[in-house]
This record gives C-alpha cells, structure tokens and sequence, in this order.
C-alpha cells in the first residue's frame, strides 16, 4: 500500500494555496476561515453566513464518549453536505468534525492548480488530530471525500470503520482515464456560462478539468488499495441507483468482496431487482416516493433530511435540473417541481436536483448501528 500513495505527501510547491499543517483543529478553522474570507467570491448578502456553512466545523457531544468522526465532502462541494449528518452523530455522542478541501469554498478557479496532495495531507492530518484526542476514530465522505477515507483508512489502523455517501470508486464516464491528459491542454471540460452561476452559496456548479484528474487519481487509487487490502472493520456504503456521476452498479456488485465486515452495510436507493443475489447486508429502499415529489435519488440526495434549510422538501436553495430552456426558467421562477437525479424527467413535470432524503432518519439509524459493530 505504501507504494500506491509514495511520494504524495511531498510539498507541491509555493503558490497560493489554502493553509495546511495547523497544530490544532481550531487553529486549521481559524485559518481556514480566513482564507476564506480574503479569497471567497460571495453570492449572497451575508459574508458570515456563507463562511459558516462552507468552511470546517465541529459539533461536539453533550456527554463525551470518547468517540469521534471526521467528515470529507465531495469534488467542489463544502463541509455544508454534513450540516444535517454532523448534528445527529453529536447528539449521539461523537466529536464531529468537518474539513474543507483546498480549493473549495472560495471560487471555482482555485482549483486550476489544486493537487491530490493537498487534500490527502488535511485529511491525513485533521484525522491524526482528532485521533490524538477520541478512543475511537471514525471517518466519513462524500463521493470524492469517501475515496479519500478510504485511502486514510486503509493506511491508519486506528481508524475504526467508514461512513461512504457515493463512494466514487468508478464514474459513468468511459474515458474518465483522460482527464490528467486533457487537464494539460484545456483549463475547463465544462465552461461556465452566463446564464448559469459559476456557484451557489455551498457548493461550485463548475469545477476546472485539473479537479476532475485530481479526483480521478482518488478513484484509482481507492480501488486499487480496496482491491489489494478489502476494508475488514464496519462500513456504511451509500449508493442511488439513478446516480449520474458514478457506475453505481459495478460498486454495488463490488460491495461484499470489498467490504467483508459482517456488521458492514450496503444502502441501494433504487429497484430491489438491482440488488438480486447480494448478501442480506443490502438494505434496499425504492427511490421513487411520490408523497414527496421524488421522481429518483441524485450523487448527492442521501445526505440532507427534508427540514434542511436550504436543500429540504420546503429549502431556500433549489437546483434546477438538466432540462430545456422553457423547463429551466419555470423551475427558477419557484414553480412546483419533481425531484430527481441530474438528466431524469417526469413527463409534463418540472425537474430540480433531489436534494433530501425521505429516509433520513431511518438512515441515520443504520449509521449508528454499523459505527456501533464490534
């Protein structure tokens, strides 16, 4: 394993980057939360409101317990994809915190030079901070972030078992192998346009083709690690059937030889069909729920209960879905919409991103339980 991560902890270089190598939590927030400051494109009124939501956080117990969990969001996201999760695992008894990768929370060009490096370096480091001060240490991620846990998990034994919302160990993107090429001669896969915001308050709606290499050497090296090492301490797996970033099915099918802990589980938002012949660590739930105007589950849908301020049933924060220009505009224009993964339409429906979890809570129960496995 040592020789799949060699060399990636080395110094990138000088450049204007975000602080790393704190002695403390609170001095890496601090810091963080400066640079943040000085460098963040802010889209709403409230500066303090926006540093909040999108840089590192901690929650921390009533009664301390000695358990603790460290929490990795995804590519161009922010530590605000745990502003619900974080707040239930305190109130069950863990010192939660929360990292923000360098290059996110600020603007979208800050990740033209960004490197895997960096963000292995605050995951390893944060990790080994909150582990100097809990019995039992804990990481989880989202997508980008859940491949990075992986890799620290992998490599630190005290780390005692996985949270992994949409584990991106392989994409839907064939030629996904080509993004450390194309990241060498175009800045941008996706450009940004005008008439759609660069970013929202938490998140970017666009990042550089340099991210998507960095996260496409997180991937790689995830699963090759899972393959040379399976993870043998509990682990919770999230996967949406209708994900259109990830080859949902291929994770799902690779679950119980990577994942081989028999307190480990796998939660599949989709059809049960998909699930045929897995073991009974499958847990399935339809992701087609009608009451709530859910169409089908997204990347990133399993992460926010539905009273979430901004991406709830009722959430100020709503993401209109790929859709033609007509369909765009109504849904902007606050019109009742169908939620969905990103490209999956309701005939004669307006579409927005599926943003919360009906399921919320019933999952955060089955957190706990594999948190909880011995």
């Amino acid at each position: 394993l040592s020789l799949v991560l060699s060399g990636t902890f080395g110094c990138a270089g000088a450049r204007e980057t975000a602080p790393l190598g704190q002695p403390s939590f609170e001095a890496y927030r601090l810091q963080t939360r400066q640079w943040m400051a000085d460098r963040r494109d802010f889209q709403t009124d409230n500066q303090e409101l926006e540093l909040n939501w999108n840089g590192p956080r901690e929650w921390r117990p009533e009664t301390n317990t000695g358990k603790g969990i460290l929490l990795v969001h995804g590519l161009g996201d922010s530590p605000w994809s745990f502003w619900d999760i974080g707040a239930v695992l305190a109130r069950n008894g863990y010192l939660v915190r929360t990292v923000l990768l360098p290059g996110c929370g600020t603007r979208p060009e800050d990740m033209l030079k960004v490197d895997v490096a960096e963000w292995r370096q605050v995951v390893a480091e944060q990790a080994a901070l909150l582990g100097a001060e809990v019995d039992e240490l804990y990481l989880g991620g989202f997508s980008t972030g859940a491949n990075l846990v992986i890799e620290q998990a992998l490599i630190n034994s005290e780390v005692r078992g996985l949270v992994l919302f949409s584990p991106a160990l392989w994409t839907d993107e064939p030629l996904d192998f080509l993004s450390p090429v194309a990241a060498l001669f175009t800045d941008w896969i996706l450009k940004p346009s005008p008439d759609r915001p660069r970013q929202s308050p938490v998140r970017y709606n666009f990042v550089p083709t340099n991210a998507f290499s960095q996260f496409y050497r997180t991937s790689v090296t995830a699963r090759t690690m899972l393959r040379e090492l399976p993870f043998d301490r509990p682990a919770m797996v999230v996967l949406s059937e209708h994900d259109s970033v990830l080859d949902v099915r291929r994770i799902l099918r690779s679950f119980d030889r990577l994942f081989t802990h028999p307190g480990s589980r796998l939660v599949w938002y989709g059809d049960a069909a998909a699930a045929d012949g897995l073991s009974d660590r499958t847990l399935v739930r339809t992701d087609f729920v009608p009451d709530f105007r859910i169409h089908s589950f997204s990347h990133m849908g399993a992460l926010f209960s539905p009273d979430n301020p901004l991406y709830g049933s009722h959430g100020s924060l709503r993401i209109c879905n790929g859709q033609d220009r007509a369909g765009y505009a109504r849904c902007l224009a606050g019109e009742d919409v169908w939620f969905s993964a990103w490209g999956d339409a309701k005939e004669g429906a307006v579409m927005a991103r599926q943003t919360f979890n009906p399921y919320f809570d019933w999952q955060a129960g089955i957190i706990l339980q594999v948190l909880g496995a011995r």
